[in-house]
């Protein structure tokens, strides 16, 4: 059973009341992943590119510590976004382009693989899997890691338990990171949404026979990470 689709009025009464609990404490489940995403790069890396890159919120950190920071956004309304608001960063670049367009642009320009690291968040379940692994491995530099925060969906009984405790445990994380109630929210630009095709345990299954030592770990706010080093 998925409780995320189930028809089950138990839950769907529950998953009410959560909503407006989470809707007054809400929190970023993606931005909440940065400081992973930045613990993680590699020592000396000067060179990133941030797949999927929105309206640019990791850019931005990125850009803080990192020489050339380079966003790829396949959407034009949020390449717009993220372009003008990092548009007064030295060392950023944002085009509009999905992964692969990127991939074939640098090989034919002779400069793939030169990345220091890769970054995907909530970007991955918009894409072929094995296809983009394989491209994110391609530019990548000997010594480089790919580090990824991605959602899946649910299809064992670890999967539903884990899922379970993310409904459970995500009004509370955001009381603790907004415990001031939402009266009255501003709406933003839409940010394109699409549901994993994928589970944790498929993910795996296929990093792991492209990206040979990957590790994989089940995270809070519904997301899992993925980070890999490219070997030297």
């Amino acid at each position: 059973m998925d409780i995320r689709t189930t028809p089950n009025p138990v839950i769907r009464r529950a998953e009410r009341v959560l909503h407006r609990l989470n809707a007054r404490h809400p929190w970023d489940h993606n931005g909440h992943f940065h400081r992973w995403m930045l613990r993680s790069l590699p020592p000396g890396a000067a060179r990133v590119l941030d797949v999927g890159c929105g309206r640019g919120d990791l850019v931005r950190a990125l850009a803080g510590r990192i020489a050339q920071v380079d966003g790829i956004e396949p959407d034009p309304q949020m390449a717009l976004v993220a372009a003008e608001r990092c548009r007064d960063l030295d060392g950023v670049t944002i085009r509009r382009r999905g992964l692969g367009a990127h991939a074939e642009m640098l090989r034919a320009e002779g400069t793939g693989g030169h990345y220091d690291a890769l970054t995907m968040i909530a970007s991955l379940h918009h894409m072929e899997l094995e296809p983009a692994l394989g491209q994110a491995r391609d530019l990548l530099r000997p010594g480089g890691r790919l580090l990824v925060v991605t959602l899946t969906v649910p299809r064992t009984r670890l999967d539903l338990l884990w899922d379970i405790g993310n409904v459970l445990s995500n009004p509370l994380i955001g009381l603790v990171k907004h415990p001031r109630p939402v009266r009255d929210s501003v709406p933003g630009p839409s940010i394109p949404v699409r549901d994993p095709a994928w589970s944790y345990g498929e993910l795996r299954e296929r990093a792991r026979e492209i990206l040979p030592g990957a590790v994989l770990h089940r995270r809070e706010g519904f997301r899992s990470t993925l980070r890999w080093q490219k070997p030297i």
